[in-house]
């Protein structure tokens, strides 16, 4: 179970893993050697799995998201983790949830425009045996990041 202090802790980080004991301290009251000890040991409890950059697609030609809902035929042998593992590694995803519901799978893309988001999803996926049927919504705003990247207090 997780204390007040933790979700505290979690909470900031969550928002910038980069911030320091010494700021996560200023900002809960919580002493830094508490801090660095909590943060030691959400890691070694697998409560923080890892950490990761957000990278500005625009910046890097891939400007264009979108979510892509995949819909799925099942069959014999057919294995929807195994699936969604394959679909993983293609290069222009960055994300690959499981779902429950209508969508089976959903998917989030990056790709350097429309034209490339249309080839993916017309001859890559669309000709993907197992793919029923496809979705796709394209990402106009991201808030959380636009949040998450306002300057530090």
């Amino acid at each position: 179970m997780l204390s007040e202090k933790d979700i505290k802790i979690l909470d900031l980080m969550k928002r910038n893993c980069k911030m320091s004991t010494r700021e996560i301290s200023n900002k809960t009251g919580i002493p830094i050697t508490t801090i660095h000890n909590r943060i030691k040991k959400l890691e070694g409890d697998k409560v923080i799995k890892g950490y990761r950059a957000v990278i500005d697609n625009k910046k890097i030609g891939r400007g264009v998201q979108a979510f892509v809902e995949i819909g799925l035929e099942y069959g014999p042998g057919f294995s929807q983790e195994e699936f969604a593992k394959n679909l993983f590694k293609m290069p222009e995803v960055d994300e690959c949830y499981i779902m429950t519901g209508a969508t089976d799978i959903i998917i989030k893309v990056s790709t350097s425009d429309v034209d490339q988001l249309n080839d993916i999803i017309i001859h890559r996926l669309r000709g993907t045996k197992g793919i029923k049927k496809t979705t796709t919504a394209i990402i106009l705003q991201d808030i959380g990041e636009s949040i998450r990247m306002l300057p530090k207090k």
